[in-house]
């Protein structure tokens, strides 16, 4: 008897250590209303991109994705999509590769310029090579998004989440989450859906 209340006792502590570290990896990151640092990564074709590269920019969508996961993939042609509609508005998409390669060697960074070319990318295809970027914006998924407006205070974060409702099929989407995001900010209006769940593959560290 003394055992098994003992062995209980253990186990009821192992689960109250593992909330504990749950509950301080849940707190990490940017919250809407941040404002988020300047990053130097580098891009594709071999040179650093920042965000104050964009002297014209009026804000960013920075989205975390990869070339292994399915989930990224399916959102690839909606990204594309969406730096075409923004960009020449001043929400350019700036995508980052967050994973580490030595796990996931499909993602390393001649591998990301071949994906970028085959589905023809014509935005900043970034890696977070040191994995320092990522943990700063709170990215957990890819894909996962953050809208940053740019203010006199800095990128605000405005938006954080999901692309949009149907990671399955654009054709099924109900709720443009990023584009209702871009489109309030274009128009000095609240957004109304500020942070959602991203769906997708675990960022590999």
């Amino acid at each position: 008897m003394k055992k098994s209340i003992k062995l209980m006792s253990v186990a009821i502590l192992v689960l109250c250590l593992s909330a504990f570290t749950l509950n301080i990896g849940a707190g990490e990151g940017y919250k809407v209303g941040d404002k988020a640092e300047d990053f130097s990564l580098k891009n594709i074709d071999g040179k650093m991109v920042s965000l104050s590269d964009y002297k014209g920019a009026k804000g960013f969508i920075v989205t975390f994705t990869c070339n292994t996961c399915p989930y990224a993939v399916m959102y690839e042609d909606r990204i594309i999509a969406l730096n075409k509609k923004y960009a020449p508005m001043g929400y350019p998409v700036i995508a980052i590769m967050p994973n580490n390669v030595a796990v996931k060697p499909g993602d390393a960074l001649p591998e990301m310029k071949k994906r970028a070319e085959k589905k023809g990318f014509d935005f900043p295809y970034l890696i977070d090579a040191d994995q320092t970027v990522y943990p700063k914006f709170g990215a957990t998924k890819t894909p996962h998004v953050f809208v940053l407006e740019k203010t006199n205070s800095g990128n605000i974060v405005q938006y954080i989440g999901a692309i949009d409702d149907n990671y399955k099929d654009a054709s099924l989407v109900r709720t443009k989450y990023v584009e209702l995001a871009v489109d309030a900010l274009l128009g000095s209006k609240e957004i109304k859906e500020k942070e959602t769940k991203a769906i997708g593959c675990s960022i590999k560290v």
